[in-house]
């Protein structure tokens, strides 16, 4: 009786064990395996990767032994039948008819996906309902689609493995995780690079055929199906066997072969994804060009003075120890304002501050991520690959924005009006010496509107005013970092605000009301005491969308910027080439703060300053300079555009750079590439062996 009730995952096993020795075995054998290996080095491979397969196999079988464990005739009898049905058809409703429920909060297609999935469950439960009986027939046909898609899954996955390793001679690492966040660009790639049509057709040929075959083996466990008691000792023999599993897979991942090459070959890839999707990291110097480390940072360094990592920043003038406010702005392309040619009318109150502020025309955000710009603001150092260092395991205890303040006496603070545990800001910013305001210190009464991201900007506003208030009266100078929340998806504020409506999810809704909530702020600044003796430094986090022609359209890039104090920093426009890493430095330059700097960026005031941007992926890192856009990816690739300076119409003070077609190897600046391994080989090297810590 046991063993026919698990009859399914015995033959799915089989086929998942099958498919992955033979994976395995073609690695062994494939041209890009240069590494050579003995008789017995190979059984060891062979061994250990089965034993891996079989512990992953039962790992991956929740939602199937979920499914077994659900089927019952019983549920279908009165009342019973009548209840579930009727809270399905009333979640159905719900999702359907209540404009703010939580599916629709978090926005994109969650609740259509829920809608659809909960649609399917009442046709299908009614059906067996009201039908008893097709009842074994339905069932059937459900189970059919069941052992399709996870034969689907089988088999797909080992093609995909297949060309991972084609092209990378490894198993699937952060790479992996990365194509999963660039779906678009990823199908594309694929869609030019393999005849997909019939690798498709092929993988669901293979499919239906093994379907075919389990389900006729298998089917006749549906007519008999097993008791409470049965259930519990499947589900309870189910449960030790995935603890005994996780246990084993930690020892057996560990075991070591005698290169690359055996280790990645004896793995199982979905463990390796797992893991590369939790550590966000890609290791620079597996991956990608490098030159003599030696080299690399002498190149990079040239451009400070003294060329020296460590430096002593000594200003001609004396400091001052003005406040600072700098707000990160959610997704604020400078497209969108119309000092960079906007026509909407959407952010009047920040064109009318830009027209009082040192603006920066020509900035690039390191990323496209929020966690990418926090850490260009905080860190003032190039992206790394692979995730934001504000997610990794080692992120605190860095050289900070934060540091530099706090050497000074300044109370620092981030301000976040959603709860900062998301993104792991609350661990990073703590771990660097930063106080937190976010979410949990509102009071109920301090909370006008909400949503999935947080309270609304203007609710921000005014805990930001109260908590600068305090930190005034301790007679202390504060750095308060406050990154706003509103212009995100659902794109949803208090209705009344402004000219468009708060429930419309409009992007220029929530840039226009964002921009209100600014204005709102700055208006309750200036009757405080402290405002006069305050710098005010406004930038976006990143662009609205990343999406492009190129692995980094630049225009997906640039961002608006400015620095404003009133009586302070004179109005003008700074037209060079820059990165957001650079503002923070730039800020510091401006308060003439002696210090010792780690910081990656340059103060652009100074004569040293070389117009630059970094722009990256997480996996292809850029350089903007001297009219080319170079890129550096795995695996060892470069990629260079020359670049050319247009007038933009709608505002023609501003220069907007386009991109042009890859240049040849033949026609590439050298000099250029170089400069690109250099810094960005030379950040992950320092990050490597905490060479950027206080």
């Amino acid at each position: 009786m046991f063993a026919q009730k698990i009859r399914p995952f015995l033959y799915l096993g089989a086929l998942y064990l099958t498919i992955s020795l033979i994976t395995r075995i073609v690695f062994l054998f494939h041209p890009i395996t240069t590494a050579s290996f003995g008789i017995f080095e190979i059984l060891k491979i062979l061994l250990t990767g089965v034993l891996n397969d079989v512990l992953v196999f039962v790992i991956t079988c929740p939602f199937l032994a979920l499914y077994f464990l659900f089927l019952s005739n019983s549920k279908y009898q009165k009342p019973y039948g009548q209840i579930i049905l009727s809270l399905l058809i009333l979640l159905f409703l719900y999702i359907l008819l209540i404009p703010n429920n939580i599916f629709k909060q978090y926005g994109g297609s969650i609740a259509e996906i829920a809608l659809t999935f909960i649609g399917l469950k009442i046709i299908f439960f009614a059906l067996m309902f009201f039908l008893p009986e097709r009842r074994l027939q339905i069932r059937n046909s459900l189970y059919f689609v069941t052992l399709f898609l996870y034969v689907l899954l089988i088999v797909f996955n080992a093609v995909s493995e297949y060309f991972f390793y084609n092209e990378f001679g490894l198993r699937y690492n952060f790479i992996a995780v990365d194509y999963l966040i660039y779906t678009n660009e990823v199908i594309g790639n694929i869609m030019e690079s393999y005849p997909v049509i019939p690798l498709f057709l092929a993988i669901a040929a293979v499919t239906l055929t093994i379907t075919v075959l389990i389900y006729r083996r298998t089917k006749t466990e549906l007519s008999d199906l097993p008791n409470l008691k049965q259930k519990t000792i499947l589900m309870g023999s189910y449960l030790v066997l995935c603890g005994i599993s996780l246990l084993g897979l930690n020892f057996t991942t560990k075991i070591k072969s005698n290169n690359v090459f055996g280790e990645e070959i004896q793995a199982n890839g979905l463990p390796k994804f797992y893991w590369a999707f939790t550590h966000n990291e890609l290791d620079y110097f597996q991956f990608y060009p490098e030159i003599n480390q030696q080299q690399a940072e002498k190149s990079f360094l040239s451009q400070f003075t003294p060329p020296v990592l460590q430096r002593n920043i000594i200003p001609a003038a004396p400091e001052l120890k003005k406040n600072v406010v700098l707000i990160s702005i959610e997704s604020l392309s400078a497209d969108f304002l119309a000092h960079y040619g906007n026509t909407q009318k959407i952010t009047p109150f920040l064109d009318s501050l830009a027209d009082q502020s040192l603006i920066f025309t020509n900035l690039y955000a390191t990323g496209n991520r929020t966690v990418r710009g926090l850490e260009a603001l905080t860190l003032c150092i190039p992206p790394t690959a692979g995730e934001s260092i504000i997610k990794r395991e080692n992120n605190k205890n860095k050289f900070t924005t934060g540091s530099v303040f706090k050497s000074k006496g300044y109370d620092v603070k981030f301000l976040y009006g959603g709860y900062s545990y998301f993104d792991n800001m609350e661990d990073f910013y703590k771990g660097n010496g930063y106080d937190i305001v976010d979410r949990n210190n509102f009071t109920p009464e301090e909370i006008t509107f909400a949503n999935v991201w947080g309270v609304a900007d203007e609710d921000m506003a005014r805990k930001a005013i109260s908590t600068m208030n305090a930190e005034a009266r301790s007679g202390k100078p504060f750095f308060n970092h406050w990154m706003t929340v509103s212009n995100h998806r659902p794109f949803t504020y208090p209705n009344g605000k402004i000219d468009i409506p708060g429930d419309a999810k409009s992007r220029e809704g929530g840039v226009k009301y964002t921009d209100y909530a600014l204005r709102k702020f700055f208006e309750m600044a200036k009757q405080q005491s402290w405002y006069r003796n305050t710098v005010f430094v406004i930038i976006a986090d990143h662009c609205a969308s990343s999406a492009g022609d190129t692995e980094l359209p630049m225009d997906k890039y640039r961002i608006p910027a400015m620095i404003f104090s009133e009586g302070f920093i004179r109005p003008q426009k700074f037209t060079q080439t820059m990165s957001q890493i650079d503002v923070m430095p730039t800020l510091f330059g401006l308060l003439n703060f002696k210090y010792q700097s780690k910081f990656l960026g340059q103060d652009v005031m100074t004569r040293q300053f070389q117009p630059k941007a970094y722009v990256a992926t997480y996996e292809d890192l850029g350089l903007i300079s001297d009219n080319h856009l170079t890129i550096i990816s795995p695996v060892r690739k470069v990629k260079q555009y020359a670049l050319v300076q247009q007038k933009n119409n709608l505002s023609p003070e501003f220069n907007l750079y386009f991109d042009e077609n890859p240049l040849k190897e033949k026609d590439q600046n050298k000099t250029l590439i170089n400069a690109t391994i250099s810094a960005y080989q030379s950040t992950s090297y320092w990050l490597k062996n905490n060479k950027l810590n206080r």
